[in-house]
Parts: structure tokens; C-alpha cells; sequence
């Protein structure tokens, strides 16, 4: 009788990765709206994932109620293990990318600071770092640092990171702009320019500068092209500190009142745990204002 190769039963099969990954978000953030933020993908993508997961399982992890849904039970057990297994994924994917490129850095940060202020520092930074290649990813959200592939943020932020300055906003305009305005009330014959996302910021300043008279005019979704338009005079945008800094430098925009309102939040440097490679140092030392930039 000859040889007779055993037959291998099949073997199980394990929940599918982006399902785990759906149902992590979602428990983690709290909704299927966040988790799909969080994901790129829509709300109903992430809910199908979470019923492929409960499927699988044979238990369901969320309690769907009138007002949205809450961790069931299972769902609550399995999350603590979830996440620690999906950040120590993370940070193995982050040790093999640093050794596969140790000489390249990935940063995201937000568009407007992306645009005013860290792109007119870059060149700077690769005649001083030239072995260090830089890119630079725009995004509305500071990402996972311990999911995502990026190395330091740039954001607005509560001062937990690298502090950079605090956040102050104060009008600005284009010199010719200003030659109309003798006082806070004259704004009101003036389009006064706002950035869609930061919408409350003419009422802090103006709340700051004392008193309640309202202002209209355009809004735009892109704080760089709202900076433009100042510039060429379209009317006065509510400037941010560090974002119109070289624009008035330059004198392409100068502040017509002496009022600041100060936020309550910083423009900050944000790392993965644990201590920074060389050329990561190297970049935070130059971003941090070290050496003048």
C-alpha cells in the first residue's frame, strides 16, 4: 500500500482584519460616524464591518438604542485587547519603516499651518537636514499617532506637545485697507473676510476689543486663500498669530487695532511615544525655533 498523504481538515477562519479594525473605532470613539472619520470610509461601511464581526462571533457588540449605540457587554470585554493590539501593530509598522528609511520623516498637519506656516520653512530645513527626506500631509484632523503612519504633527492644540506660541487672533488687512479704519466701528463698512471652521473668531475679538457690534462678509473654506484675499485687499480677516506673521513682516498686511484676543490653545509639535530618531530630533530642534528659522 502506498504512501497516503494525511488530509488536513480545514482550518477556521478568523474575522476579517478591516472588520476588527471597524469594530475598534467605533467602540474606541464611541459611534460609527467617528469610527468612519477615523477610517475613510462612510458610516454604513463601518456598520456592515461590525454586523460581518457580530456574524462571525455569534454575539452582538453593540446595543443599537433610539439615541445611537452603546458597547454591549462582549463588546466591552474584547475592546482593551483590540486596541492594544492594534497600537502595538501600529508601532511595529512604525520600527519597520524607520529601519527600512531612516532618513524619512513623515508630518501631517493642519491645512492653514501646512500652507503659512511650516511650507515657508521647509526650504531652511532641507538645505539643513539634506540627507532627511520630508513629506508633509494636510489633514482637518491630527491623526492616531500610534496607528497612522506619520512622525510629528503640527496642530492647534491644548499645549500637550512641543509648545510652539499660543493661538492670538487679531484683525488684519492690507495697508490700504486700513487707511479706512480709525476705529473698531468702522468695520462695519468694511467686508470683513472669515475662515469657515474657525467661525466664532470675529465674535471672541470682537467680545475682547469690548464690544458687540457684529461684522459680515465672505467666508471661505481654506484659511490660505482667505489670507490672499486680504492681502489684495478684498477686506480684514481675523489673523492668527503664527499664520500672518510673515505676511506682516513683509508689510503685505499690517493690524489696524492694538486689541488681541488670546485662545486657549497652542500651535504644537506632536511625536509617537518613546525617544525621537536623529533626524526626527534634528526636525523638532529646527521646528521648535532653535535655530532661528
Amino acid at each position: 500500500m502506498g504512501n497516503q498523504m494525511a488530509v488536513l481538515p480545514p482550518r477556521p477562519k478568523g474575522p476579517p482584519m478591516t472588520a476588527l479594525r471597524a469594530f475598534e473605532a467605533a467602540a474606541r470613539l464611541g459611534g460609527f460616524a467617528r469610527a468612519a472619520d477615523e477610517l475613510c470610509v462612510t458610516p454604513g461601511a463601518v456598520a456592515q464591518q461590525i454586523k460581518t464581526l457580530e456574524d462571525w462571533c455569534g454575539a452582538a457588540l453593540f446595543e443599537r438604542r433610539a439615541q445611537g449605540v452603546v458597547l454591549s457587554r462582549v463588546g466591552a470585554r474584547v475592546l482593551p485587547e483590540l486596541s492594544a493590539a492594534f497600537d502595538a501593530m501600529g508601532g511595529a509598522v512604525g520600527a519597520l519603516r524607520e529601519a527600512a528609511a531612516p532618513g524619512r520623516l513623515h508630518v501631517a498637519a493642519l491645512p492653514a499651518i501646512a500652507q503659512l506656516w511650516l511650507s515657508p520653512r521647509l526650504p531652511a530645513i532641507r538645505a539643513a537636514l539634506p540627507d532627511v527626506e520630508i513629506s508633509v500631509t494636510a489633514m482637518e484632523q491630527p491623526p492616531n499617532m500610534a496607528r497612522e503612519p506619520f512622525d510629528l504633527t503640527v496642530f492647534y492644540g491644548a499645549g500637550d506637545g512641543t509648545r510652539i506660541e499660543k493661538d492670538e487672533i487679531f484683525p488684519v488687512c492690507a495697508p490700504q485697507v486700513a487707511a479706512q479704519l480709525r476705529d473698531v466701528g468702522d468695520l462695519a463698512g468694511v467686508a470683513c473676510l472669515s475662515d469657515a471652521v474657525w467661525d466664532r473668531d470675529w465674535e471672541t475679538w470682537l467680545a475682547a476689543a469690548g464690544t458687540c457690534a457684529g461684522v459680515k462678509g465672505p467666508v471661505y473654506s481654506l484659511y490660505a486663500l482667505a489670507v490672499e484675499e486680504a492681502v489684495h485687499g478684498a477686506g480684514v480677516l481675523m489673523g492668527h498669530g503664527a499664520l500672518v506673521a510673515r505676511h506682516l513682516e513683509s508689510g503685505a498686511l499690517v493690524a489696524p487695532f492694538e486689541t488681541r484676543a488670546v485662545l486657549p490653545r497652542w500651535l504644537e509639535l506632536g511625536k509617537k511615544g518613546g525617544k525621537a530618531s536623529p533626524p526626527l530630533q534634528a526636525l523638532l530642534r529646527l521646528l521648535a525655533g532653535e535655530s532661528g528659522l
